[in-house]
């Protein structure tokens, strides 16, 4: 079967900014795929191209086994795509904007109000598109990238900005759309819905690709180590190191953040013990390894703008 997705050595520079810098990757077809990475990864970049938006200085792509540019009119139908930053006409509602939408590819009023429908926006379809919520607005955003039920779907951070309700409800939807057999990218900042949603994912950062596989994959390849974390004060960091020590407790790491005092380790029985002997769990969290702490690793963790 041909692969969704055949990209090979892409690259596009910005002046003097390298944003897409060599970037391979395959996405079969009927799969779940996220890319990952800080802001300035270079991951909206990568989608604009695989989407056949933007032509990249240096690279082959293929789309469903076509060349996505020069903008290929027979992929259009085929493909779906909902933008980081949406933009409706604000005096459309709802209802006319899907219709709107699916008038582009030959869809009818009534499956493009079924689709209105499918999102949960039946109730808001007479609100014109600049009185609705964020969530209803991204909801909006991604019926009209499914609304002439494309193969491949392309969503560009879409739960960004939604309360946590609004959010596991998408991720319903989008677990819907792949289950009924296609294949969808997906970028986000949040790494659970990318260990929840997503069969594969690639840690982007500086243009590159720095890891691909899937999410339970890579954290088993990080380590098995622990983090144990409790409120931070009752214990310096200095001082956990060296009661640690003192008992040959085995420590990956020992961090204070100003809000929790974590220490990473394989053995967390020593650990939990010398906490308990301080009187020094309030707070206490253990949890093993997750795609956050992948991400972490691979990116670093300054802060970036």
């Amino acid at each position: 079967m041909t692969a969704a997705i055949s990209a090979d050595g892409i690259r596009q520079r910005y002046g003097d900014v390298q944003a897409v810098d060599g970037v391979s990757l395959t996405v079969e077809a009927g799969e779940f795929y996220g890319i990952l990475g800080p802001n300035g990864a270079g991951k909206t970049t990568t989608l604009e191209i695989l989407e056949g938006i933007r032509k990249p200085d240096e690279g082959r792509i293929e789309l469903l086994g076509l060349a996505p540019w020069p903008r290929n009119k027979k992929l259009l139908p085929r493909i779906g795509v909902q933008f980081q930053a949406s933009a409706f006409f604000n005096k459309l509602t709802a209802r006319e904007t899907i219709r709107n939408f699916g008038s582009f590819y030959g869809v009818g009023p009534k499956r493009a109000d079924a689709m209105l429908e499918r999102v949960g926006l039946t109730e808001s379809a007479g609100v014109m598109t600049d009185k609705m919520s964020g969530g209803q607005a991204q909801r909006l955003s991604i019926a009209c990238a499914l609304v002439h039920d494309p193969e491949l779907v392309f969503l560009d951070e879409p739960t960004t900005g939604l309360d946590p309700q609004a959010r596991r409800n998408l991720w319903d939807l989008l677990r819907t759309i792949n289950a009924e057999g296609r294949t969808v990218v997906l970028t986000t900042h949040y790494l659970d819905e990318a260990e929840v949603l997503c069969d594969r994912v690639s840690v982007m950062d500086h243009g590159k690709i720095l890891r691909t596989g899937a999410p339970a994959a890579l954290v088993r390849e990080i380590d098995d180590t622990v983090r144990i974390s409790v409120e931070s004060g009752l214990l310096t960091a200095e001082r956990t190191r060296e009661l640690l020590a003192a008992v040959g407790a085995e420590v990956a790491a020992v961090d204070d953040d100003g809000v929790s005092l974590s220490v990473s380790t394989r053995l967390p029985g020593p650990v939990l013990s010398v906490l308990a002997e301080q009187n020094a769990l309030r707070g206490l969290e253990v949890r093993g390894a997750t795609l956050e702490d992948v991400f972490l690793q691979l990116t670093g963790r300054e802060y970036r703008a």
